[in-house]
């Protein structure tokens, strides 16, 4: 499993590996999180079962997202899945938040003294349309201030390894202008964690930190790029 930080006193965030003693076969080996893959339901069930004791709370506790690449934020109020939405938040202390990636980018916050936490999912279409930002705006809306949010940024393929077509490097940078890169081969890509990170600095975020790695460069981590028909690990924040 990978480290668990602090983003703040009481407030843990953490990012699974996929290796991490999970029951799922191939190609979902191990620990798969995602019951949108054809997975074996149970095998996904035990998994979070599995991850959250390693994580030390349980799996009745989580709230999950029906994800779909919007900027759509919802509030949490119960464990379970919150809705179709790419962010959630929650003041109540009780409640783990999680977001579920294979190469898009996990972003988890936290205003401790406000007692607002947040999760979100953001892919290409996410990071263009501005789910961090959006995450940012709703915990604020919940008593949050900006300058009290402190976000880890999880493993997502990196800027040098996501090559798209101009077209749609054209689309991700339109808001934001450091969502442009340029791969190894030299062509047209998209960076995630610095269009993000820039989307958090735009609204006020002082303190951010970051799990570099790149998802298809790093087999500890599912790749949708790397290996089309895989899992999905999972980013939790929670009281701890």
């Amino acid at each position: 499993m990978s480290a668990v930080v602090e983003l703040g006193p009481g407030v843990c965030a953490g990012f699974t590996e996929r290796y991490d003693g999970g029951v799922s076969a191939e190609p979902f080996d191990t620990l798969n999180l995602g019951l949108g893959v054809p997975d074996d339901r149970d095998a996904v069930t035990e998994n979070r079962r599995i991850a959250a004791k390693h994580l030390g709370f349980g799996p009745d506790r989580v709230v999950w997202m029906d994800q779909v690449h919007s900027a759509d934020v919802a509030v949490a109020e119960e464990p379970g899945v919150v809705g179709r939405v790419d962010g959630v938040v929650t003041t109540r202390t009780d409640l783990v938040l999680a977001t579920l990636v294979a190469d898009c980018l996990p972003v988890l916050a936290a205003d401790v003294h406000a007692g607002v936490i947040g999760a979100a999912h953001s892919g290409r279409l996410g990071t263009a349309h501005g789910v961090a930002s959006a995450l940012v705006a709703e915990m604020v809306r919940n008593g949050a201030d900006p300058a009290g949010i402190s976000v880890a940024l999880g493993p997502a393929i990196c800027g040098y390894c996501y090559e798209v077509p101009p077209s749609m490097q054209e689309e991700a940078a339109r808001r934001t202008p450091e969502a442009a890169s340029r791969t190894r081969q030299d062509t047209t890509g998209v960076d995630m964690r610095a269009a993000v990170t820039a989307q958090l600095r735009e609204a006020g975020i002082g303190h951010i930190v970051a799990d570099d790695r790149c998802t298809l460069e790093s087999p500890e981590f599912f790749s949708h790029r790397r290996d089309s028909r895989t899992g999905r690990f999972a980013g939790y924040i929670w009281w701890a």
